[in-house]
């Protein structure tokens, strides 16, 4: 069965930081370009970071550069989201997407930034 899975999305109080990741199951992510996208209540999915296959092309909404960080471990078959000084208004349901040959998306993890 091909998976990906989110993990690390919480509370968080803003100015503070989360660290997500996605990890893939039943196949392999090397081939695969990796994106974050994220979907606020009411609102339509967004992307905001993408990835190439090999990690050598980043890319990033103008709403958090500076702020988030897109990074892969081909090794550990695991894409990250690093997302620092976080905002009230990054609150939001945030998905990964593999796309190759296949177009791949995970369940979500909420990420809440609230005081």
């Amino acid at each position: 069965q091909l998976q990906l899975v989110e993990s690390g999305g919480g509370l968080v109080q803003p100015g503070g930081s989360l660290r997500l990741s996605c990890t893939a199951s039943g196949f392999t992510l090397e081939t695969y370009a990796m994106g974050w996208f994220r979907q606020a209540p009411g609102k339509a999915r967004e992307r905001i970071s993408c990835i190439s296959s090999s990690g050598g092309s980043t890319n990033y909404a103008d709403s958090v550069k500076g702020r988030f960080t897109i990074s892969r471990d081909n090794t550990k078959n695991t894409a990250y989201l690093q997302m620092n000084s976080l905002k009230a208004e990054d609150t939001a349901v945030y998905f990964c997407n593999a796309r190759s040959i296949l177009d791949l998306w995970g369940q979500g993890t909420q990420v809440t930034v609230s005081p």
